[in-house]
């Protein structure tokens, strides 16, 4: 004799509550599976390109003033280890806050442009000229306005930055399917709501992928800002590195720098898994995991 607690049971095959809250929980355990499962590739090319690079310096290929070894150059690594972390914690803070401030800006002025006429025909252009200007050309200006402090390099990041979120947020928005924003519109929805829960969330793919473009982006402004005018950050030590002719030193920087974005390239990735794992490129990243596991 069944009982209404035994009525309210989920049938055989539906999963309790739960079950269903298990997968999700496991999401972001799923998305780093996926990314481990990635990584042993690039790994493999970067070990090739050292035993290339060991090959080449232990049999005096080249002379050891141009390209150091390996060993040099990790030795230098560990020896200048604090004055190395201080100069990259510079760079880190001014590519975060300059990537932060690209964000943020970017995709107010995509929102404008999207939902304005007169913004997309006065702004837009505007934005255009100012990306197609070297990026260099304008280092000295925001130094003789701001000076040598953090704030041209973090402003040199933002302009450097900005132009892809610019443009994939304005593509994110205008691709939403317009069925839904009729369906939307039928039912009585505000434009808040449609913007809310339509039109960002349809926009977010294509807008992290423009964020992903732009945090690389973000650490080349850094340190071309420091390349021009500074006293500390890895653009500073490059430059006293090249003149001092320490190519290890040299060396080390660049491997700091590009750990630098790939660092905040990872960032973004997971990022972009918490925030879509709905999307197709998310769904096929955990299928893969699944199916290896």
């Amino acid at each position: 004799m069944t009982t209404a607690q035994d009525d309210l049971k989920a049938p055989a095959g539906v999963p309790t509550a739960p079950e269903r809250t298990g997968p999700r929980g496991a999401r972001l355990g799923n998305q780093l599976a996926a990314f481990g499962s990635a990584v042993w590739r690039p790994l493999i090319v970067l070990a090739v390109i050292g035993l290339v690079w060991w090959f080449v310096t232990a049999r005096e290929m080249v002379e050891r003033y141009l390209v150091p070894t390996p060993g040099s150059v990790f030795e230098v690594m560990w020896e200048d280890r604090s004055m190395l972390a201080e100069h990259t914690y510079v760079t880190l803070y001014e590519t975060v806050i300059g990537f932060l401030l690209a964000a943020l800006i970017g995709i107010a002025s995509a929102v404008l442009i999207v939902y304005s006429k007169t913004a997309e025909r006065s702004l837009y252009p505007i934005i255009l000229f100012a990306q197609v200007i070297p990026k260099i050309a304008i280092a000295p200006i925001l130094i003789v306005w701001f000076g040598t402090g953090l704030s041209p390099k973090i402003i040199l990041a933002v302009l450097i930055a900005f132009f892809p979120v610019v443009v994939s947020g304005v593509a994110g928005l205008r691709d939403t399917d317009p069925e839904l924003l009729d369906l939307s519109a039928t039912m009585g929805a505000s434009r808040w709501s449609v913007f809310v829960k339509v039109r960002f969330p349809g926009a977010l793919p294509q807008l992290m992928a423009g964020l992903k473009v732009a945090v690389t982006l973000a650490v080349v402004g850094a340190v071309v800002g420091e390349f021009v005018g500074a006293s500390e950050g890895l653009g500073y030590i490059l430059l006293l590195a090249s003149g001092n002719l320490n190519s290890a030193l040299l060396f080390a920087d660049l491997i700091l720098m590009s750990a630098i974005g790939v660092l905040l390239f990872v960032v973004v990735e997971v990022a972009e898994s918490l925030l879509i794992p709905w999307h197709a490129s998310r769904r096929e990243g955990t299928s893969v995991t699944m199916a290896t596991t």
